[in-house]
């Protein structure tokens, strides 16, 4: 099946706040959407529905893969270092070694392996978020602020790899205040409903 994510009728409420109502997207292999729009109009609670981490107040959320998130924890153990950490996910998304190293080079993380997480500056702990998601092999990306604390090499490498997560077919769901320069990526502004 091509179609990876779909949200049907989507309605979001927070608190008594109204985000978004009624919704549609859909992102089949190779899509990529990109979610903008001011703080606090629902981008980072519509990545946590597709996640299944939130239920929507009304509509469906259906996914038809496995998906890999990133949003402001890098959700790695921070008294390991950084490839047992990497590891530790591995073992949990039942990949072996190679997909960890590859992902690690990806993200220009090799010669860090051996350093605790904890002694990762803010970019590189965005940066092994990433290869965690590179490594898991889920079709599905939902990046929540994958940018965030990186320099533009960094930001380069993000866009490296999103291009050949797409490539290779799998989705992209990004909410970010960045403009990356990805090629062919939709738009969903979100506050611009009433």
């Amino acid at each position: 099946m091509s179609q990876l994510l779909r949200f049907d009728q989507v309605s979001c409420v927070r608190g008594d706040r109204l985000l978004f109502r009624a919704l549609d997207l859909c992102l089949s292999r190779g899509d990529a959407l990109w979610l903008r729009g001011p703080n606090g109009t629902g981008k980072s609670s519509l990545i946590r529905m597709a996640a299944g981490l939130l239920r929507p107040f009304r509509g469906t959320v259906s996914r038809h893969e496995r998906c890999a998130l990133i949003d402001e924890a890098a959700a790695l153990d921070a008294e390991l270092p950084l490839r047992a950490a990497l590891n530790i996910w591995g073992r949990i998304d039942g990949i072996d070694g190679t997909a960890t190293i590859a992902a690690m080079e990806a993200m220009a993380l090799s010669a860090l392996s051996d350093v605790p997480v904890a002694m990762l500056s803010t970019g590189q702990r965005k940066r092994a978020a990433m290869a965690r998601v590179i490594a898991s092999g889920a079709p599905i990306w939902l990046l929540d602020e994958p940018a965030n604390g990186l320099d533009s090499a960094s930001i380069a490498l993000l866009v490296a790899a999103i291009h050949a997560h797409r490539q290779g077919g799998g989705a992209i769901l990004l909410a970010s205040h960045v403009d990356l320069g990805a090629d062919d990526v939709r738009q969903l502004h979100l506050g611009d409903q009433p």
